[in-house]
Parts: C-alpha cells; structure tokens; sequence
C-alpha cells in the first residue's frame, strides 16, 4: 500500500499521559489522585491494576525520550500531574514533582524534540474530590492557579498548552457513566461538573496569556455519530448524542453560547444553576488552536430512558443506544475501523464553525492484539494500516479546506488504559510489564520511515525559504 503524502508544514509527535506512563505513585511528594483512590477501590479495574508503576517514565524518562528521537517525531505531548505539582491540589508546591517536569522538557528540547504540555490528563488531586471535585465552582479557580504554576516554571521552554484533556469523559464518563474516575453515576451534578471544566479552562487560558505562554489550546473529543437509521426518531438521537458528545464543548467554547438543545437532551436537569454571568466570556477567550482526538464513529438509534422519570436520570441517560457497525474490522477496544469518518468529522467540523482555529490532531492510535514472536518482535500489521488509513483520511481532510497543523499518533508506550488496566495496548513500543523493558514495534518502524519521507519533502521548503 502506498503512504499518503502530507503537506510539508505539517508536524508529526506521538503522546503520553502522566497516570497512565510514570508510575511513582508515591514518591517525590506527589499526592494521590482520584485515579489512585478509582484503581484501589475493588471492580473498578481489570485485575486490580493501578498506575502505581505503569512504564516507570518517572525512572526511564531519559530511555523514552531516546525512543522519541530515534523515531524522528517533531512533537512530543505530555501531561503534568496535578496531584505530583501541587498534592492537594493547591497549597505548597511541591518543589521535586515541578523539578522532574524540568528536567524532562530539558531532556526533549536536548532530543531536538518540542514539548506540547498538557495541563490536565484527569488525575484530579483527591483532596479537591474531596470536596467536590469538578461538580463545585472553586475546583476551577484551583485549576487556574495550578496552570500559572506550571507556566511560571516551564513558559519559557514550553510553547504549546494544552489546557484539558477531553473534558467530556472527565463530566460524563467519570460522573455519569461511572467508568471512569470518580466512578459515579449522576445527573445534574455532572452537568455542572461539564460548566466548571469549561470554566476552567476558560480561566486557565487567561493565566497562561498573562505567563505569556505562545500557543493555548485545549484537546476535545468530538465523535462523527451516525443514524442507524433515516427515521425522525433516530435523526433527533444522533442530535442530543451531538450535545452530549459535542456541542457542550465547541459551542461555549468556539460561539460563546450554550447549546440550543440542552433541554431537549437533559430535560430538567439542564437548570443552568451552576452558571454565572461572565462565564462564557471566560469560555470562549480566543484560542490558537483545537486539539482533537479520534478514533472511531458511533452509530445511534433512539431507544427509551434507562430511568423513566427525568428528574432521576444520569446526564447520559440521553434515549439513545449504540448500533454496531457490521462488516468492518474492530480494534481491542472493540472500536470500528471506518477511516474515511475521520474525514467527515473535520469537514463537519469545518462547516459547522466557521472561523474554526487550526486543528492539532492531539492523538490517534488502535489497540491491537500485539504478540511478540519468538524473538521478542511485534508485527502490528493491523496497526500499521490503521495509522496509514486514517493519515489518508486525514490528508483528504486537509485537502477539503480543513487548516490542520499536527498530527500525534497515541501513544508512545504501552501504558495503563484506565479501567482496562494493561490489557489493551496501543503503543508503537511494546512495554514488557514485568520487566518494564522497551521494544519497537512493526508500527514504530513504519512511523519512523514515514516520518523520514516526510521530512525529505519538507527540506526543499526550508532551503527555498
């Protein structure tokens, strides 16, 4: 198969998260996590796992981020841990945990690599769960002083920000759904937790501009979601599936406006009582780019309420239900594998928001069923036309008029999958969890001649100029 060929101006990175690859759970003062408290508490995660070691990036940065060089990406993305810069969420700082973030952004610019940082990757500090975790305003304000935290010790070598992570699984997954940290299942309350996340990334931007940080943006997961059917009532599923997934998050933050629907879609739940005047004009300060991450499309029909009465709903109990798509190839994770949705997303997303700042990719990746052969290697063939498919896609996209300006394949490593524990694998190296050794995959080798071509076509543009 042949490679796509991208616009020569188009960086390339891979990414981590920090619960998910450092481990040192407990060491160098760092505080525990709503993470920490979800992985101990029993049936939560598969086998019990934890994050407590994960691949030991806290120890190996060095090693990986000599991965990172030899795989010639442009781009690596991180998190900071909250938890490990400021243990109770606010307070003292915790001089070590900021040290080790020194040393690692020192440690990748050494690597000719650009840090993109991540302010949060969902490893809210226990003690603001504690006292209400997203769901109460001031977690917000604890946020903003978190990220001038971060900017006053790494703005100067630090030019990308990203200030949230997927903010719709920290509100729904994790407050109504209940698979994800805090593990709850809630209505209200996780709207409001939706409205401080925004908040505070609102806020959080207004610090990192006064830090003088370069580029500010956040990272949203916006999903391309089907019909199952042409009929009214599974066209007005796929609707409030759009608020819930993402409207609640483009609208405030590209309009300046909440969604027209949210009623429709949370009928008595969505008070707006959590809400204060000037907030949106928070939510919306102007960004210099979207983060998006994708996978997969979901395809929806209208089904009926999990709980009949609105008033006792959770906020995802929306009256629809997932269809599977039949005939294509699923990924471990049992997620489809239809490439050419990639392109329908950004298109829409184009389309539907005019004045759209430039898209940054911020991950895209398969979890595959990886086994080494007999000599320790890793053919992910499956991973492989996964990566070169969805660039195609994504090369159309950019074709169509779409301003994309990075692009960063998850993950790096093998790493913690939330509730799955370590049993879904999506790195480019193999993590051996036992003996926490490193080994490239088919897929990294891929990746690394891909990127090699593509920088050939991107000299002549430099030395032109």
């Amino acid at each position: 198969m042949t490679d796509p060929i991208l616009p020569p101006g188009l960086l390339f990175g891979t990414a981590t998260a920090a619960y998910q690859v450092e481990g040192a759970a407990t060491e160098g003062g760092r505080g525990p996590s709503i993470w920490d408290t979800y992985s101990r508490t029993p049936g939560r995660v598969a086998r019990g796992e934890s994050g407590d070691v994960a691949c030991d990036h806290y120890h190996r940065y060095a090693e990986d981020v000599a991965l990172m060089a030899d795989l010639g990406v442009d781009l690596y993305r991180f998190s900071v841990s909250w938890p490990r810069v400021l243990p109770t969420g606010s307070g003292p700082v915790n001089a070590e945990g900021l040290a080790f973030y020194d040393r690692l952004v020192d440690t990748v610019l050494e690597a000719g690599v650009e840090p993109a940082l991540t302010l949060y990757h969902w490893d809210l500090p226990q003690a603001l769960e504690d006292e209400g975790g997203w769901r109460v305003r001031d977690t917000a304000y604890r946020f903003a002083e978190y990220a001038r935290v971060v900017a006053d010790r790494l703005g100067d070598r630090v030019h990308r920000w990203i200030t949230l992570n997927e903010p719709f699984c920290s509100a729904f997954v994790g407050h109504a759904v209940g698979r994800h940290a805090p593990g709850t299942r809630e209505g209200r309350p996780a709207l409001a937790a939706a409205h401080h996340l925004l908040l505070a990334h609102g806020l959080a931007v207004g610090e990192l501009r006064a830090a003088g940080a370069a580029q500010v943006g956040i990272t949203l997961n916006p999903d391309h979601l089907l019909p199952a059917t042409d009929s009214e009532a599974d066209r007005a599923a796929v609707e409030r599936a759009r608020t819930l997934h993402n409207r609640t998050w483009l609208d405030p933050i590209l309009t300046g406006a909440y969604p027209d629907n949210e009623q429709e879609t949370w009928p008595g739940l969505a008070d707006g009582s959590y809400r204060m005047e000037g907030d949106l004009d928070t939510i919306a300060r102007p960004l210099d780019f979207v983060g998006i991450n994708y996978y997969r499309p979901i395809m929806l029909r209208d089904a009926p309420h999990t709980e009949p009465d609105p008033a006792l709903r959770t906020a995802a109990d929306i009256g629809t239900e997932q269809v599977p798509f039949e005939g294509v190839r699923h990924t471990t994770m049992g997620w489809p594998v239809v490439p050419h949705t990639f392109t329908d997303l950004l298109v829409d997303l184009k389309n539907r928001y005019p004045g759209l700042p430039p898209l940054l990719i911020t991950e895209n990746g398969s979890a595959e069923d990886d086994r080494p052969d007999a000599d320790g290697r890793v053919h992910d063939a499956d991973r492989v036309d996964y990566l070169r498919d969805h660039l195609t896609a994504l090369a159309a996209a950019i074709e169509a008029g779409v301003d994309v300006r990075g692009y960063f394949v998850w993950s790096l490593l093998d790493n913690f999958e939330w509730a799955y524990g370590y049993d879904r694998r999506f790195g480019l190296v193999r993590v051996d969890y036992e003996t926490l050794e490193r080994h490239p995959k088919d897929s990294f080798r891929w990746y690394r001649d891909f990127l090699r071509d593509h920088r050939a076509r991107r000299r002549p543009e430099a030395d032109a100029r």
